[in-house]
């Protein structure tokens, strides 16, 4: 019942941000966000934490700006997942641009296929659903969510313009056919993880749990890694798909990984109020340390 009722929501919600003038999407997707906000108080709670941890030399005025941008941010994606089957090369200009495309062309050289190593920062859904339609179609890993109605809405938009969808169970074996056939597959790297499958690195001065699967197999298959990041231009009034430098891994795991992460984070403290701070991103902890959340 629970599963049926969500499915209806999600599928009213985006029926009503699909059609209309943009702005009047984005004001109704920012009231349905600000009802999750009231819904689920624990969501604020765990940006404001993250915020207070990460970012301590701004003051709490300023956390709670990033956090309600954070909000904001939500709500634009809602109304692009919207929107995406209305979305082709005639009008794809209008919603997003790149920024260093040549670094993938040049990491596609190799002939070893490219890791993008992106985040919850941005319009994640937009770059690869953008990425196929401008340049080629690539592979999103990911896990499916515990809804299995939800789970086909989104598999459904994620593969509207030709992306192929990796699931996290099969995701070793996924990956490295698709870097074998020189093809692109995207990683959302900046997820907590667990101690039995994680290293501690540095991540805004916290020691941050992160996986390391995603450093060994570049270092197995030697694909160039890529961060990734589509990033909300206020100017523009659209997206800007930003390529970094290609970056190759040594097969030291904790050094790669820190340099995959400062990348990030560097991403992220020009661009705060696009991440998603309500994710735990600290939660596990160094042995015997006490808990953040």
């Amino acid at each position: 019942m629970r599963f049926s009722l969500e499915h209806a929501a999600v599928r009213v919600a985006l029926a009503t941000l699909a059609h209309g003038p943009l702005e009047c999407a984005q004001f109704l997707a920012e009231a349905y966000v600000a009802l999750l906000d009231i819904a689920i108080p624990k969501l604020r709670r765990t940006a404001m934490i993250n915020l207070k941890l990460a970012l301590p030399e701004l003051g709490e005025a300023e956390h709670r700006r990033i956090a309600d941008g954070s909000f904001r941010s939500i709500a634009r994606i809602l109304v692009s997942l919207a929107r995406f089957p209305q979305i082709d090369a005639t009008n794809i200009s209008s919603w997003i641009r790149y920024e260093g495309r040549e670094h993938f062309v040049e990491a596609k050289a190799h002939g070893k296929g490219v890791l993008f190593a992106t985040a919850h920062l941005g319009n994640w859904e937009l770059s690869a659903f953008a990425h196929a339609m401008l340049t080629e179609p690539m592979h999103v890993v990911v896990r499916p969510l515990d809804n299995p109605l939800l789970d086909a809405i989104v598999v459904r938009l994620r593969t509207m313009s030709g992306n192929r969808v990796i699931e996290k169970k099969d995701y070793a074996r996924g990956i490295l056919r698709a870097l074998a056939a020189n093809e692109a597959v995207g990683i959302l790297i900046d997820q907590n993880a667990g101690l039995d499958d994680g290293i501690f690195v540095p991540f805004f001065g916290v020691p941050a749990c992160v996986g390391v699967g995603f450093p060994r197999l570049a270092a197995h298959s030697g694909a160039p890694v890529i961060p990734g990041f589509a990033l909300w231009s206020e100017r523009e009034r659209r997206y800007v798909l930003k390529f970094e430098k290609p970056i190759f891994a040594t097969g030291d795991l904790k050094a790669d990984t820190k340099r995959i992460h400062d990348e990030l984070e560097k991403s992220i403290r020009a661009h705060p109020d696009q991440w998603l701070w309500m994710h735990r991103r600290w939660k596990t902890r160094p042995p015997g340390e006490a808990g953040i959340y």
